[in-house]
């Protein structure tokens, strides 16, 4: 196979690698960010789309986000690939505080004593029922993902939509510089 690694990773490495990418987590957020940043279309859109993808992460459909952006962008306006981008806000490294979060909020908000919600036993029937086991859980982290991912959404929205038109406009500058008067560009 053409690009294909000699050695398949065994279960333990692609645990590792699930937590911890190869290259770390600098790096892979400076690369997140350079492709937002070099998306084509509006800042506006751009911007739009990363919220749609930071909102997503917020809520507790583990395994649907990238959908969920997608449609939240499509509907508003938003940049698909940059919802897809923006999901990336919800890793492995922030799942647990978004979660204690999304819980600890969204019982507070519902009047439920918190440590009284986590005495449920999700042990008989998970696998017949799960969604109604899991849905004292979700409930709470519903209920608060969505305020708390509006607000984290606008967080991001703003910074994001005022570096992209930063980047947008040194990009047209550099452009204009690299053309001479008679829009020919210049020979090197």
């Amino acid at each position: 196979m053409l690009f294909g690694r000699r050695d398949k990773p065994d279960l333990a490495e692609r645990v590792r690698v699930f937590f911890w990418p190869r290259r770390g987590w600098v790096r892979s957020s400076r690369y997140v960010l350079k492709r937002v940043l070099r998306l084509s279309g509006s800042p506006h859109a751009i911007a739009l789309g990363v919220g749609a993808g930071v909102f997503a992460s917020f809520t507790p459909f583990i395994g649907f986000h990238f959908i969920l952006a997608g449609l939240i962008a499509w509907l508003i306006g938003g940049n698909l690939l940059a919802s897809a981008l923006g999901t990336f806000v919800g890793n492995p490294l922030t799942f647990p505080f978004i979660w204690a979060s999304t819980y600890g909020i969204g019982n507070w908000i519902l009047g439920v004593n918190a440590h009284a919600a986590l005495e449920i036993d999700l042990e008989p029937g998970l696998l017949e029922g799960s969604f109604v086991t899991l849905l004292p859980i979700m409930k709470p982290m519903f209920v608060s993902g969505i305020p708390l991912g509006i607000f984290v959404a606008l967080m991001f929205y703003f910074p994001v939509r005022a570096g992209i038109d930063i980047y947008q406009q040194r990009r047209r500058d550099q452009l204009r510089a690299s053309v001479d008067g008679n829009g020919q560009g210049m020979e090197f």
